[in-house]
């Protein structure tokens, strides 16, 4: 960003804890000062295990990162979002369809996917209350993308059940996402808001 001429500035937060939201929001406004025009929500963790396997610890940490700080974040930033602002989501495949070989026996995603699905709700809502003072509300939702979150795809196992539920034959790249984000985030979707778009190569079709 700083390469083009823009200004970037990093900071941390520890979005698993009770007020890592409301920290991370105090440090963004004393960056940016009165006026915010884009908030992605992108940050979570993922679990893939056996129903049985599945902890009320591995619950409570997914649901605290992936619903609880998004939900706080719009809450605290929402004094310097205003008409014109869009809020983007990141949300997952994994809301929209069930992922991975089902089976009582097998890993599964199902305690991250019920996160993405409550931040889907979450999009649903914040678009309607929001609307009217012109803040637009969209979720992108990703399929495999190759980041560390989908490492499986380095095997040759993992690549061939990725590639075998898209209709394109390539594993996702985070560009595909990014153009997507930042489509929402333009002008050019004025008269968007409340919609999910799906970035999965064609996955589940």
């Amino acid at each position: 960003m700083e390469t083009k001429g823009g200004l970037a500035n990093a900071i941390s937060a520890d979005l698993g804890t009770p007020n890592g939201a409301a920290l991370l929001a105090k440090q963004v406004r004393s960056m940016v000062g009165d006026r915010l025009d884009v908030l992605v929500l992108n940050a979570g963790i993922s679990k893939a295990a056996r129903l049985a396997d599945y902890t009320a610890e591995d619950f409570d940490n997914l649901f605290a990162t992936n619903v609880r700080s998004p939900f706080f974040l719009v809450q605290q930033l929402l004094p310097i979002l205003g008409d014109g602002s869009n809020i983007v989501v990141i949300s997952s495949i994994g809301s929209h369809a069930v992922v991975g070989n089902p089976g009582v026996d097998n890993p599964s995603i199902l305690a991250y996917a019920s996160t993405k699905g409550a931040l889907e709700t979450l999009v649903k809502n914040w678009a309607a209350i929001l609307g009217p003072q012109g803040i637009r509300v969209n979720a992108v939702a990703p399929g495999v993308i190759d980041t560390d979150m989908s490492n499986f795809t380095k095997t040759e196992a993992g690549r061939e059940a990725t590639l075998g539920m898209q209709a394109l034959k390539r594993i996702g790249k985070p560009e595909d996402v990014a153009d997507v984000v930042a489509f929402l985030a333009s002008d050019k979707a004025r008269w968007i808001t409340g919609a999910s778009i799906p970035v999965d190569g064609g996955s589940k079709l």
